[in-house]
């Protein structure tokens, strides 16, 4: 079955696993759902991830990430999505909660969080916001 958004499709899988109290998830895998995944792991709110073989394609494992039984991310939300692009510069980066969570953007330096797109003085596409 083809996906037309697969970000959308990775944000909604870990939303409802995490919903069910699932320790595992899996995604179809692809270069950008492994980027966003990357910056998840690194901000503390997944465990990890691993590429498995399954059959003729490749599947990503998502371990999910609990604190005294509730998930860490409490909410996962979609900004960009392929009928509304919404591009930010480095000025207009607005703080997620107060600074308690995070924004996820593609930049031409690749997928990373609002904190190294700072560090790196770029914009660009605002992908998904955590908190």
């Amino acid at each position: 079955m083809s996906c037309c958004d697969p970000i959308s499709d990775l944000i909604t899988r870990i939303r409802n696993a995490q919903m069910s109290g699932l320790d595992f998830v899996e995604s179809p895998c692809s270069k950008m759902r492994e980027r966003v995944l990357d910056v998840l792991k690194n901000e503390g709110y997944i465990k990890g991830y691993s590429v498995e073989k399954y059959g003729s394609h490749n599947v990503l494992k998502i371990e999910l990430k609990y604190y005294e039984g509730s998930a860490v991310i409490t909410q996962i939300k979609r900004v960009s999505k392929p009928g509304r692009r919404v591009y930010v510069g480095i000025d207009d980066i607005r703080p997620v909660c107060n600074g308690l969570g995070i924004n996820i953007l593609s930049t031409n330096r690749g997928v990373m969080s609002e904190i190294d797109a700072k560090k790196h003085n770029v914009g660009g596409e605002l992908l998904c916001t955590v908190f």
